[in-house]
Parts: structure tokens; C-alpha cells; sequence
């Protein structure tokens, strides 16, 4: 609507009918009333005289039946018995017509009823009993009977309740009338507001409409009225909202006035410019006025004055000046005539104007940095038919029409004016060479006079300028020894600082390599010893096999925690953003922690708030790591009462408080509150801190290696959220965890920690995963079955191990399982017994061996064809980020790390058999 033009005609012709659609309206509505009272009071009319007359046939019935019947009593003649048999077959008709007609009215509806019931009455008791006795010819007892007459009574009674009833129907009647006379004074009354309304309406609709239309007029006229006076500013523009004729007359005007502007623009320019001129005598100095002045005109940032010197071939456009330029950057000293587009430009008398420039050699420098020039403008400026000077600018922006209309009005007169100057020039170099003849003869005996004095001063001028250059020269090599001593030890910290970064992260690749390599074989020896599967040992050394082994589990999750809070400390623990269902966060917590709760008796409860979303975007994993460690500190330090978490929203105010730049996002607040011990006001920061605890009887107590909140704390900074502590000893602690959801995060596909370590043993209230090769279906580990030991019977197994202590412990746990294992102590001689035997169902290659390693081993057995396709299962006590990747590009069909886990090991033993029985 707001693009819909409306000339003013329009305007007039809706505002008419916009009049003539409120008239017309009235009239319907007053018709509509007027029709409506005059249905009414016809209806009225013709109910109540039917009424009327009803009431009176009615009474005329009982009356005709009454006289009827006392003139059949004294005659006998059936003659008179016709009146009372019509009225007697009437009555009963007439009565049930009033009735329709007055049923809407209580009190007449229970009126006829008894006119019903005193007729009936009548007809039953007087009426047809005496015209029984006359016909009988009973004539005692029509004289008993009207010695009594109670017949009369009842006549007389019916007329009572007639007249009644005929006057209580002649007073509605009144009632009706009465009202219908207040409806038609209401109905002029509101004729006359409606016309009133009708009135106003139209007054507005007509002052709208010639309102926007003068009003228009006015603001046009008025604008035209100050820019026509004398201060009037030309760059005035008419503003008109409407969209009509004044609108066309004003963007008309409008343009008008912007040609005006732009001449009357040119003309003040070319007015400075001729202004700038007076007074200059040399051409360098001109040229760079010239520039100076004219540049910021045409929005140039760049600008070069070449002036035309020498005669016949030996012509040259010369620069004499330049504008903004940088360094060696300005541009060419000269050119010949047709040389370049300078040269060019001068030939032809022609100007050119360059708006793509991409390969221009000259950038733009500012202090910020260089920019590349959009548009190049080069002018020849001539004097009587003769190109006397050329001028370049360069522009971040297009050069526009005004500009080129400006230099057009600058190139006569500016011509003028340089050969103005030349001429001054010559005639003042003319003026000099004379007088400067006439001096030289006046001088010269003057100046051999002094020549000798000067030499001598000269002398000892140089002498104390070569003494004061030497020393600048001393202090300017102090101080250039001085930097480079200080760069050389900024470069020497960097460096020591890299190569510690570096042997940060070898010892903590080497200290897992060799961790883990005897914990290896710790893990699968006690494991094997605590499933006891021969039966040799009794209950009592199965649990201490079970005690060793969760000891080792111990120690496992140890170096899990060191490695994840070194790669926090070195910048390399990477965030994998993905949407956390809110809701699974408690079944999870339930099902890890609900068996310690209830071993340590303490009521464990987690409550979610109803207003809390569903979906999080944070790093889950990272999440429920942070959750886990905050619940079983709480579990571990709480000896009886209860631990209890809850989710809800974080309050605005605690957002703005501890993470006020997450203030626009949604932002959870996760409590975990326990009844232990609780930590002192002067502890609270420290054991957040790597290996610090409350104090040393804590540590002695509960165990542990201060390493969980530690790491927790800098997961939560990664999180971009904040860990608050509220404790108070002897009654407990609240840890509330402020976590934002981060949907703008950019989404990684990371390598997470199961895939960095595919077989890693978790934590004690986790169970165990194994994640396969990319290309692989994840599985989960079962229960050995029949099939299974089918499967690994007599199957050829070579491991690669140079660790006695592992091959003394995975032999033994294969060939326990039926297979047939060979063993090789690096790569070469891996090599030379494949060499010797192919036929090998699966290949355990260790990496970190001597001689040869497990990668080259690796690469050089998917070289040879014969056994190429055999599965090939690296085992590795390292457990870095890149291990994997490296692994699977060698040649790896998997991964597992160690320590191992036997179960997942023989689960993933059992999917590349399977797969090699497949093939």
C-alpha cells in the first residue's frame, strides 16, 4: 500500500465515496428501523382487535347457551336448543384461538383456564341437567333446581372474568402503544445523531483529504520560498510523503535545484582555484597548490602534476609535483609525448578516465595500510591549442560527472594560468641572470677576499660536525647492540618456551606409554585371575586379583585426568558442540550414583525445574564429566544425611554477576548440595587448584589426588561457564555449575576422548565402550558364547610385542581362548616371519617398539600383497589426540589402547575374524 500512487483526483473521489458510503449506510439503517416499528405495529394492531373480538365471541357463546337453554326450559321447543348446540360447538374452538394468542402470558393463560373451566362447569352442572329434565318432562326438578340455580352464579361469574380479562387486554393494548410511541421518539432522536454522525464524518474525511492535499502545496511553496530568497541554500530539498501530482512537482523541483547546486558548485571551485593562483611565481609551487586544492574537490587520494618542457624531439612531460604519494611510489619522473596514457593523453589533447584499475602499480597508503585505487583520471590542460601540463588522479571512488565538469571549466583557465607563471618566470630568471652579472663583477673582488677566511672556518666547521657525527654514530651502534641483545633473548625465551611446551607433551606422551605398558599387563593378569575361570583360587585370592585390578583401574583413571589437564593447560582440548537432552542428565546420574548412595546410605534426589528447556547446545561430554566429578565428591565426602542436585534457569541477576558476557544467552544453573564435611571460607579457592585438597587429613581420609574439581574448573572456563562454591564446615557445601547453551558456536567434528583411546577402562561409576574404525558399525561387548569359541579355535594369531610382561599376559589369555598365538619382539622380525608364513588370521601390532615401530611395520605389511587384506589391530600405551588418526593412516584396521581391556579386545578380535570368514 505504501507504493500505491494516488493523484489527487483519487483523492477527491475516494473522499466522496467514502461521504456516500456513510449517507447511505444511515439510510439503510434508519429504513431498516422504520420498517421494522411499522411490522410491529401492524402486528399489534390486528393481535389485539382479534383478541378483542374473541373475548367478545366468546362471552356472546356463553350468553347465547344460557338464554338457549332457559327458553328450551320454559317452552320445550327444540327451536330454542339451536343457539345453545351452535354456541356449545363454538366455544371451545374460540377459547383454544385466545389461547394461542395469549399463552405468552402467564396470568392470562391461568384467566382462561378457569373461563374454561367455570364454562365447562356450567355446561356440566346447569346447562345440559335441566335440558335432560325438560325433555324428560321434569318439571319438579327444573323448579328444585332453579330454586337453587346455582347456574346463574356461574354466568354471572363467567361475564366477571370476560370483562376482566377483556379490560386487563385493553390496558396492554394501551401499553403497546405507549411504548411503540417511545420507540418512534427514540427512532427521530437517533436519525437526528446519526445525521449529526454522518455530518462529522464527512466534515473530517473532507478536511483529511483537502488537508493532505493543501498541506503539500503549502510545505512545497514554502520550501521554494527559502531557497528563491537571498541566503537560500541551494542543497535544500522538497520532501514530500504523498504520492501524487506535488509529488511529481516536487522531485521535479528537486532536481532543479540539484542541477542548480552542482553549477553554481563548479562555479565556487573554479573561483578558488582561480583565487589559489594570484601571487604564485614558480610552477613546482603552483603545480603542489594546485594539487592540494583540487584533490579533496574530487575526492582523490592520490595525484601527480606533470609539466611540458624542451622543444622539437626533445619535449618531456615532467613531474613537478605530486599529492599523497609514499616512498618510491610516485610515480614516473617523465614521459615523451605518446608515452604511457600521460604521454598519450598530451598527444591527443584527450582526457582519460580509468574505473577498473586493478593492476595499477601505485597503492594508496595510509596509516592503517595500503589500498588499491578504484578509478584514474588524467587531464590535459592546454594554452592556445597547446598542451602546457597533465595532471593524474587516483580515487578510491568512481569519479562522477560533477567532477569531470569542473576540471572542463578548470582546463582553459588553469592553462592560462601556467603559462602566466612560466612567463613571470622567465622573465624573473631573465632579471636574476642580469643582476646577478652585475654582482658577480661587484663581488668577486669581495670574494676572493674571503674565500680564505671561509675555507678556514669551513675547516673547523667540519672538523666539529665529523666529531659530533662520530659520536651520534658510537651512541647508534650502543643502542642497535642493545636491540639486538634484547631480540635475541625474546627469541631464546621463545624458544625455551616451545621446547618446554614440546617436552611437556613428550614426557606426557612417554610417561603414558610407559604407564601404561605395565599396567597392561597388571590388567589382564588380575583380571584374569579375579574371573578365576579353572577355578584354582579360592574366594579370598580372587578378591585380591579383583583388589589389584580395580587398583590398576585407579591408577588408569589417574593418568586420564593428568593428560586432560595438561591438554586444557596447552590450548589442545577441543569442545565437540551438540544439542544435551536436559532430561536424560538425571536417569544417567540415578543409574551411575544411586548404587553408592545407597551403599553409604544417603538419600540422593535431583529435581528439575518445569521451565528449564530441553535441549542445551554445550558440550555434553565435557558436561556430565564435570556433574560426575562434582556427585562423587559430594557422595565421598558425605558420611550420612543426603546429596542432592537440581537444574533450573539461572537468575538474571547471578548472570550478570559471574558471567555477565553470556547475559543474552539461556543459561542453567546446576546445584549439587551434599551434608558432609564442608570446606572453610579460606580453602574455598584453593581446591580448585591442581593437586590441592582441603588439607592433609582430608587426603589421608578420603583419598584422592585433588585433580576433579581442578580439571572441572577449567572444563567449565571452556564451557565458558563458572563453577560458584557456598560451603560451611561441618554442614555441608553447594556447588552451582552456570553453563550457557552456545548455538552460535561454530559445530567441530572432533576425534572425543573413546575415540582417541578406542578401548579405554572409564572411571569406576562408568562402564566400559569400545569405539571402532570409522568405516566400522559400533558394537558393544557380550558375554562369550558357543560361537565365539568356535570363532577364535586354532585361529593364527601374531602378535607384535616387545614387552615381555604383555606377552607373557595377552598369550596366555589368547591361547586360553583356543587360539594359536606367534610372537615377534619389533617390526623386523615381524617382517621376516611374514615373509616365511602368510596364513595369519589377525595381526596385534604394537606401536612404540625398537629397531622398527609399529607404523612402519604397518606400512610396509599393507605393501605386500599376500597379506595385505589381513586385519591389523594396533595396541598402543599412548593416548593422544592425533594416536588414532595415525594408526588408521599406517595401515590400522583398528584401535585399542592400553592398558587393555580383555573383553573389548577379544570383541574386537571377534568382529574382524568374523569379517575375515565373511571374505
Amino acid at each position: 500500500m505504501r507504493n500505491l500512487r494516488l493523484n489527487i483526483r483519487w483523492k477527491i473521489l475516494i473522499g466522496y465515496f467514502l461521504i456516500i458510503c456513510c449517507v447511505g449506510a444511515s439510510i439503510l439503517v434508519v429504513s431498516n428501523r422504520i420498517s421494522s416499528l411499522q411490522l410491529e405495529i401492524e402486528t399489534i394492531t390486528s393481535r389485539d382487535i382479534e383478541v378483542h373480538n374473541l373475548i367478545t365471541t366468546l362471552r356472546y357463546n356463553a350468553v347465547s347457551m344460557e338464554t338457549s337453554q332457559r327458553g328450551f326450559v320454559i317452552t320445550g321447543t327444540e327451536n330454542y336448543l339451536e343457539p345453545y348446540t351452535r354456541g356449545k360447538a363454538e366455544w371451545e374452538a374460540n377459547y383454544n384461538t385466545l389461547y394461542q394468542y395469549l399463552s405468552d402470558d402467564p396470568s392470562s393463560r391461568k384467566s382462561l383456564e378457569e373461563i374454561k373451566i367455570t364454562i365447562q362447569n356450567w355446561i356440566s352442572e346447569a346447562g345440559e341437567p335441566t335440558i335432560a329434565m325438560r325433555k324428560a318432562n321434569n318439571t319438579q326438578g327444573i323448579i328444585d333446581f332453579f330454586n337453587e340455580d346455582t347456574g346463574k352464579q356461574q354466568v354471572d361469574d363467567l361475564r366477571i372474568q370476560l370483562e376482566t380479562l377483556r379490560q386487563k387486554e385493553i390496558t396492554s393494548t394501551k401499553n403497546h402503544i405507549l411504548d411503540l410511541k417511545n420507540r418512534n421518539d427514540m427512532l427521530i432522536i437517533s436519525l437526528y445523531l446519526m445525521l449529526i454522525i454522518v455530518s462529522i464524518i464527512s466534515f473530517i474525511i473532507v478536511s483529511y483529504v483537502s488537508g493532505t492535499i493543501v498541506k503539500t502545496i503549502k510545505d512545497v511553496v514554502k520550501t521554494i520560498s527559502e531557497i528563491a530568497s537571498s541566503s537560500g541554500d541551494l542543497s535544500t530539498r522538497i520532501k514530500v510523503n504523498t504520492r501524487d501530482e506535488i509529488k511529481d512537482l516536487a522531485e521535479a523541483t528537486n532536481h532543479l535545484l540539484s542541477n542548480l547546486n552542482d553549477q553554481y558548485w563548479i562555479q565556487e571551485k573554479v573561483a578558488e582555484v582561480a583565487t589559489m593562483n594570484q601571487g604564485i611565481n614558480d610552477i613546482p609551487t603552483l603545480a603542489k597548490s594546485f594539487l592540494t586544492k583540487l584533490a579533496p574537490m574530487l575526492d582523490a587520494a592520490y595525484g601527480v602534476f606533470y609539466i611540458r618542457t624542451g622543444t622539437g624531439d626533445q619535449q618531456r612531460l615532467v613531474k613537478s609535483a605530486s599529492y599523497a604519494a609514499f616512498g618510491d611510489e610516485t610515480g614516473h619522473a617523465s614521459f615523451r609525448l605518446g608515452e604511457g596514457l600521460i604521454g598519450q593523453a598530451a598527444l591527443e589533447k584527450r582526457t582519460f578516465l580509468l574505473n577498473a584499475a586493478p593492476d595499477h602499480k601505485v597503492s594508496l597508503q595510509s596509516g592503517l595500510g595500503k589500498l588499491e585505487p578504484k578509478s584514474i583520471l588524467i587531464i590535459p590542460f592546454e594554452f592556445e591549442g597547446k598542451v602546457v601540463a597533465i595532471v593524474e588522479f587516483a580515487s578510491v571512488e568512481s569519479f562522477t560527472s560533477q567532477h569531470l565538469k569542473l576540471l572542463e571549466q578548470l582546463e582553459s583557465h588553469f592553462g592560462v594560468a601556467i603559462n602566466n607563471v612560466q612567463g613571470r618566470m622567465e622573465v624573473e630568471r631573465l632579471l636574476s641572470e642580469s643582476q646577478v652579472l652585475t654582482e658577480e663583477l661587484q663581488t668577486q673582488t669581495e670574494e676572493l677576499q674571503t674565500q680564505s677566511e671561509e675555507l678556514q672556518m669551513q675547516q673547523e666547521e667540519m672538523r666539529m660536525t665529523t666529531e659530533h657525527l662520530e659520536e651520534q654514530n658510537l651512541f647508534a651502534e650502543q643502542k642497535t647492540k642493545e636491540l639486538e641483545k634484547a631480540k635475541e633473548e625474546l627469541e631464546t625465551y621463545s624458544e625455551q618456551l616451545r621446547r618446554s611446551s614440546q617436552y611437556k607433551s613428550n614426557f606426557l606422551a612417554n610417561m603414558s606409554h610407559e604407564l601404561r605398558t605395565p599396567l597392561n599387563s597388571i590388567l589382564i593378569l588380575s583380571q584374569m585371575l579375579a574371573e578365576n575361570g579353572n577355578n584354582t583360587l579360592n574366594s579370598d585370592e580372587a578378591g585380591y586379583a579383583k583388589v589389584i585390578n580395580t587398583s590398576g583401574n585407579d591408577l588408569l583413571a589417574l593418568i586420564d585426568d593428568i593428560l586432560d589437564l595438561s591438554k586444557v593447560e596447552a590450548g589442545k582440548m577441543i569442545l565437540t558442540m551438540d544439542e544435551v537432552n536436559i532430561s536424560e542428565i538425571p536417569e544417567h546420574m540415578h543409574l551411575l550414583f544411586n548404587p553408592v548412595a545407597d551403599n553409604k546410605n544417603l538419600s540422593f534426589d535431583i529435581h528439575v525445574d518445569a521451565n528449564v528447556p530441553p535441549v542445551l547446545y554445550t558440550d555434553g561430554q565435557r558436561l556430565q564429566q564435570i556433574l560426575k566429578n562434582l556427585l562423587s565428591n559430594a557422595i565421598k565426602f558425605t558420611e550420612t544425611g543426603s546429596v542432592a542436585m537440581n537444574i533450573q534457569n539461572a537468575d538474571r541477576k547471578d548472570i550478570q554477576k559471574y558471567i555477565p558476557d553470556q547475559i543474552d544467552k539461556t543459561v542453567l544453573a546446576i546445584s549439587v548440595s551434599d551434608t558432609g564435611i564442608g570446606i572453610p571460607l579460606d580453602k574455598q579457592q584453593l581446591i580448585f587448584e591442581a593437586f590441592q585438597q582441603v588439607d592433609g587429613e582430608t587426603n589421608r581420609q578420603y583419598g584422592g589426588t585433588g585433580l576433579g574439581l581442578s580439571i572441572c574448573n577449567e572444563f567449565t572456563k571452556l564451557l565458558r561457564g563458572r563453577i560458584i562454591l557456598d560451603s560451611t564446615p561441618d554442614k555441608g557445601s553447594v556447588f552451582t555449575l552456570f553453563v550457557p547453551s552456545l548455538p552460535d558456536m561454530e559445530k567441530e567434528q572432533l576425534v572425543t576422548l573413546n575415540q582417541e583411546v578406542a578401548a579405554a577402562v572409564e572411571t569406576k561409576l562408568e562402564r566400559p565402550a569400545v569405539v571402532s574404525a570409522p568405516d566400522i558399525v559400533d558394537y558393544t561387548v557380550t558375554e562369550a558364547t558357543e560361537y565365539e569359541g568356535q570363532l577364535f579355535k586354532a585361529k593364527k594369531i601374531l602378535l607384535v610385542e616387545d614387552d615381555s610382561r604383555n606377552i607373557f599376559a595377552l598369550v596366555k589369555a589368547l591361547e586360553n581362548k583356543g587360539m594359536n598365538v606367534t610372537v615377534a619382539n619389533n617390526g623386523k622380525q615381524c617382517l621376516e616371519l611374514i615373509s616365511k608364513q602368510t596364513d595369519f588370521d589377525l595381526i596385534l601390532m604394537d606401536i612404540m617398539m625398537p629397531i622398527m615401530d609399529g607404523y612402519e611395520t604397518m606400512k610396509a605389511i599393507r605393501l605386500d600383497s599376500a597379506i595385505k587384506h589381513t586385519p591389523i589391530i594396533a595396541l598402543t600405551a599412548k593416548a593422544m589426540k592425533s594416536d588414532r588418526e595415525k594408526c588408521l593412516e599406517a595401515g590400522a584396521s583398528d584401535y585399542i589402547s592400553k592398558p587393555l581391556n580383555m573383553d573389548q579386545l577379544f570383541s574386537l578380535m571377534r568382529v574382524w575374524l568374523t569379517k575375515q570368514v565373511e571374505h
